[in-house]
């Protein structure tokens, strides 16, 4: 069940999509010892792409170079010069060109090839490297025969271009693969290099963002990013956070807000006290956990390798049926070798080689972009088969605070001005329920008058004077101090909301009851459209809550929800994701808390809510950046799109190989076709380039989801492509 938990736990985890694993053995490529440094940071940062940059580095200057050697051979081969209807002038010496030209060919553009499949060999696992070394060296060692036997006919313009048609194809291939996995470094470039510090005679000195330490003070002025994480000491803004969070609108910050570094200030100027620096910020934690994610092995990839191990026997073996049939056929000879050699050109995995890797990071690009952080890609991957999401209650559906959920007056008081009434008399408590009932007046956009003679009444509620009369705020107990009833109308108010276990509080002024107010933890308006969606997609959606029956009753039926489990304990959460489990269900669990970590870890898919603690961050294998249920159903939505485009691709490419690698060995001699290793080469790269076109599609997967009526839109996925 845990076994794809912790990508930490895999004895070496791999780049995913890397194209070139088995290649980065420095101590047995020198290819890749070559490009290594070429692709790191000078400052031992962090260079995600550096390694994919120095491989595409490594394979554009090699086909550059071996294409300019190749056309003297090009020029000079009797087959080319037949078939266009051209000649070159001829001059002593000039047989050599073609044996001269194709060996530096193959010395400097196809000998990396040989190297970098020695590893495959040394671990008795053939694949790319090994296919494409075959070829190169069959048609290499024959071409260089014919210069020794005349009589046989010579295989150099084939030769040279094989070689510049795989260089052309790893060049794609691994630009493709850096563009695509180039998520880190689009972090990385968020932080800016500097930083206006203040000091403490007040003026500002601008130092190096590594040389922050936390309790410094700096300064960030209009349209600069925030240099590390801290809280607002002074003035206010709007910080555009849509590159860490995937919040479209920019975020209004007043002092006592939290910044983010990275993030990029509006029109107004901040004071910000630094909180965390280096590896302690959010950006730090974010590029780590896409770095695991890049790092972790997707089940679809281990599927593609193991084809592509198939595929070298199978690529031998019809190699050798070939050479069989055909020398029975016309006898051995150059038709025999050129039949060979084409069968082992189309079989390359190449297009299997980058039909995974390619999706899985455009796929981790993605969720990064909308606010979904993946650690482990096999769990990113089973999102796609969930049948049942566990959320816990408090703090994922609901915003984990108190609210007004609920008010009734008399018959001749309007709720906006019972809450006017409660929002003046509660305007000195820091009461949470005192907190609710301001918060409710300010949405309504509620004029709030003003309160005098305030005074708390313990375990009963405040009092105070408003426009000179005596009005109060509190629960029963106010009305049994008091002793007043309050009217019908509502007092069955009252008694509905007990039902559904929410406290009320009533409004009182000169001893009569005005108003009554319901208050619970809200639910969020992004539960009820998460919930609804995820049961369209066809996925169960379950409760978890240590609130009480009532509680958890009321929540579920508001949010249509048919399973739920009420009164949970703390350790007893994880073994209700095991019963779930038990019944055959892939189960995830999002939630937010410590308590939430056992659940998160057994769940089959962890999922943590981004402003949960780390201990359930760290135990999830999704953390959702912002604290919105909608990306769990952005999250599956992904999942499904990522894995129907790796689909496509496997299929292209494994179809691709059934229906070539017979015409390669001649099935269609008889009626006159027959393919050149050069054609050959030519519509396995056409193969690979269609493959990544393809995944790039992905990018254009619509994650926005509809408004349920009446509820507003509260935040839309942006889109994928930005």
């Amino acid at each position: 069940m845990d076994e794809h938990r912790r990508s930490d736990e895999r004895e070496e985890p791999r780049v995913a999509e890397s194209l070139l694993e088995d290649e980065a053995d420095a101590d047995e490529a020198a290819a890749h010892a070559e490009h290594q440094g070429q692709g790191d940071h000078e400052d031992g940062g962090h260079d995600h792409g550096g390694m994919h940059a120095g491989h595409e580095e490594l394979f554009r200057r090699r086909f550059f170079v071996s294409t300019a050697l190749s056309i003297p051979v090009l020029l000079y081969s009797e087959t080319l010069q037949a078939w266009l209807g051209f000649s070159v002038p001829t001059f002593p010496g000039s047989e050599w060109i073609n044996p001269v030209f194709a060996v530096l060919v193959f010395a400097y553009g196809g000998v990396p090839f040989l190297e970098m499949a020695v590893p495959e060999l040394r671990e008795r696992s053939p694949g790319m490297m090994t296919l494409i070394s075959m070829a190169i060296t069959v048609a290499f060692v024959y071409s260089l025969a014919s210069v020794v036997v005349p009589t046989a006919s010579t295989f150099f313009w084939e030769l040279v271009t094989l070689v510049d048609v795989m260089l052309l194809g790893h060049w794609i291939e691994m630009r493709s693969v850096r563009r695509a996995s180039s998520a880190l470094d689009e972090l990385a470039q968020l932080l800016p290099d500097t930083a206006e510090r203040i000091t403490e005679d007040g003026d500002t000195e601008e130092v190096p963002v590594d040389d922050l330490s936390e309790g410094d003070l700096v300064l960030v002025r209009p349209g600069a990013n925030v240099p590390a994480d801290g809280v607002v000491e002074e003035g206010d803004s709007d910080v555009n956070e849509a590159m860490i969070t995937g919040e479209s609108k920019p975020v209004s910050k007043d002092p006592g807000d939290e910044v983010i570094g990275g993030t990029v200030n509006g029109d107004g100027s901040l004071r910000v006290r630094i909180e965390a620096t280096g590896e302690e910020t959010t950006l730090a934690g974010i590029m780590r956990l896409v770095e695991e994610a890049q790092q972790s092995e997707s089940q679809t990839q281990v599927l593609a390798d193991r084809a592509a191990g198939w595929l070298f026997y199978v690529a031998v073996a019809a190699a050798a049926v070939t050479a069989v049939v055909w020398s029975v056929a016309v006898a051995f000879d150059a038709r025999v070798v050129e039949r060979v050699v084409t069968v082992l050109v189309i079989a390359c995995p190449h297009a299997l080689g980058l039909a995974i890797p390619l999706v899985v990071a455009i796929n981790t690009s993605l969720a990064a972009r909308n606010g979904m952080l993946v650690r482990d890609r096999i769990a990113m991957e089973q999102a796609r088969e969930l049948d049942t999401i566990v959320f816990d209650k408090t703090g994922t559906l609901t915003k984990g605070e108190q609210g007004v959920v609920g008010v009734a007056t008399v018959e001749d008081v309007d709720e906006e001005e019972a809450l006017a009434l409660a929002a003046a008399v509660e305007g000195d408590s820091e009461h949470m329920i005192a907190q609710a009932i301001r918060d409710a007046a300010s949405d309504r956009g509620v004029t709030t008058p003003d309160a005098r003679a305030f005074e708390a009444i313990k375990g009963r509620g405040v009092r105070a004077r408003v426009d000179g009369e005596l009005v109060h705020v509190g629960g029963p107990n106010l009305l049994s101090q008091l002793e007043i009833e309050p009217p019908e109308r509502i007092e069955a108010f009252a008694d509905d909301a007990g039902e559904n276990a929410q406290t009320v509080v009533y409004l009182v002024r000169e001893d009569e009851v005005l108003a009554a107010f319901a208050l619970a933890d809200v639910i969020r308006d992004e539960s009820r459209r998460a919930v609804a969606a995820l049961q369209e997609l066809g996925v169960e959606v379950a409760m978890l809550t240590g609130d009480s029956e009532d509680v958890a009753r009321a929540v579920a039926d508001e949010l249509d929800v048919g399973t739920y489990f009420a009164e949970v304990l703390p350790e007893d959460k994880d073994t209700k994701i095991t019963r779930l489990q038990e019944e055959g269900k892939l189960v995830a669990m999002v939630g937010d808390g410590v308590n939430d970590a056992p659940a998160l870890t057994r769940a089959d898919v962890g999922i943590a809510i981004g402003s949960g603690t780390d201990v359930a961050v760290q135990s999830a294998d999704v953390i959702l950046v912002q604290n919105d249920p909608l990306d769990v159903v952005r999250l599956v939505k992904l999942s499904r799109a990522s894995y129907r485009k790796m689909q496509e691709n496997l299929v292209w490419a494994a179809g691709y190989n059934v229906f070539a690698i017979p015409l390669a060995a001649g099935v269609l001699a008889p009626v006159g076709i027959l393919l050149s290793p050069a054609v050959g080469a030519l519509l396995m790269s056409l193969s690979t380039v269609i493959v990544a076109i393809n995944a790039q599609f992905l990018r254009r997967v619509d994650l926005s989801l509809p408004s349920l009526p009446g509820v507003a839109v509260t935040r839309e996925s942006r889109p994928t492509g930005s």
